[in-house]
């Protein structure tokens, strides 16, 4: 009998600290632990010598790995398949998109769209901050990557794990674990990295701009008619954003209509706190050492801070902007809560308000610019997908 311990490399025992380092970053700092930490996991689980059980494959030629390889989904066509019980999941559960779908009427179950439909200009702000998606693009294809993995690695810019997931699973799935890790860890890191992007680009007298809290009331019918409606207009433009605004949206309506509301609790809680736990072990057991370390992972995560940065920076400037012409005040770090980190960033535009001006409390204003990230970022990659699979 071979012992295990024998056939790690270097590479595997670095991976296995970079699994422990998310773990401690979910359970120590608490950032976003509940994603974190079954990703470490997971990480940790697929760079152990324990056979195929987990997330094996097997090869056209009969060959047995104990991971699943980037082009797994050309090799299925060539006659292998996933023998793992996670590697199952994986096959199916994002192979077909059902996972990161899924958690988007999650999302949408947890999610307040009444700041954005009481002020619409805030869709203004969650489209400026979708600047990092195209300048990241842009970035990828002049350091060599191709379109579709420039596409998969911009959209970490908007700082949205399901829609990153999504997009890269379609158009560039041998980068999945490095850009679904770089979504994820840039989302959990948005208490660190905003922060300073919006202090350098406001002044201590920006910062403390007074914004009253009261937002007009929003009625019932609005709450009812925004989902549909916004499903109506995206899907018509951006046809291939209909799954994710879809699903979103949808999960929305059960929260808003009043009548479903079992569905909706089950929807934001019990529903997606499931598919979290299988999206978290699923994405950390891709990240094989044999796979992960490559330069290409190194470029995904030095280009998705860039992404995540110019984003924040986007959002920020066109606030500058709204204010110059609003009638009534309106503090420019709001715009910083345009990338789609709900209700992250959203929370940390609410502390920097309050330590600027004790007065202010910006959170229900910079939920509006959140969620209209959160929309401008699916429908961004609903574009790309649209072009590059057409």
């Amino acid at each position: 009998m071979e012992i295990g311990i024998f056939s790690l490399t270097w590479q595997h025992l670095l991976m296995l600290c970079i699994g422990g380092l998310l773990i401690y970053l979910g359970s120590g700092k608490k950032w976003e632990p509940l994603l974190l930490i079954p990703i470490g996991f997971g990480v940790i689980l697929v760079n152990l010598p324990l056979g195929s059980s987990v997330m094996g494959f097997q090869m056209p030629d009969g060959t047995m790995l104990n991971y699943l390889p980037p082009n797994w989904s050309e090799l299925i066509a060539q006659g292998g398949s996933p023998v793992g019980f996670l590697s199952r999941i994986f096959q199916y559960g994002f192979g077909w998109g059902i996972i990161p779908l899924s958690i988007f009427i999650g999302l949408g179950a947890m999610t307040d769209f009444g700041p954005l439909i009481a002020r619409p200009v805030y869709f203004l702000l969650g489209a400026a901050a979708q600047l990092g998606v195209y300048c990241a693009f842009f970035l990828a294809i002049a350091l060599g990557m191709s379109i579709p993995e420039a596409a998969s690695i911009g959209i970490i810019g908007g700082a949205d794990g399901p829609t990153t997931i999504y997009i890269t699973q379609l158009l560039a799935p041998s980068l999945l674990g490095a850009t679904a890790i770089a979504a994820y860890t840039y989302m959990a890191m948005v208490p660190l990295i905003q922060p300073p992007i919006i202090r350098a680009m406001c002044s201590q007298k920006e910062r403390a701009i007074y914004m009253k809290p009261q937002i007009r009331e929003v009625s019932h019918l609005e709450k009812i008619l925004f989902p549909v409606m916004v499903t109506i207009i995206v899907v018509v433009f951006v046809p291939e954003a209909g799954p994710l605004i879809g699903m979103f949206m949808f999960g929305n309506l059960l929260k808003e209509s009043g009548v479903t509301d079992r569905l909706a609790n089950t929807a934001g809680t019990v529903f997606i706190d499931i598919l979290t736990i299988f999206l978290g072990l699923c994405v950390g057991a891709y990240m094989a050492a044999t796979s992960f370390l490559q330069p290409a992972s190194l470029m995904v995560f030095g280009i998705g801070i860039l992404a995540f940065v110019i984003a924040t920076a986007g959002g920020v400037i066109f606030g500058k902007i709204l204010n110059a012409v609003s009638a009534t005040p309106i503090n420019p770090m709001i715009g910083a809560a345009g990338v789609s980190a709900v209700p992250m960033s959203a929370r940390v535009v609410q502390k920097m308000g309050q330590k600027a001006n004790p007065r202010n409390f910006l959170l229900m204003h910079a939920m509006g610019p959140n969620v209209a990230g959160v929309i401008g970022t699916a429908t961004a990659a609903g574009a790309f997908i649209s072009l590059l699979t057409h």
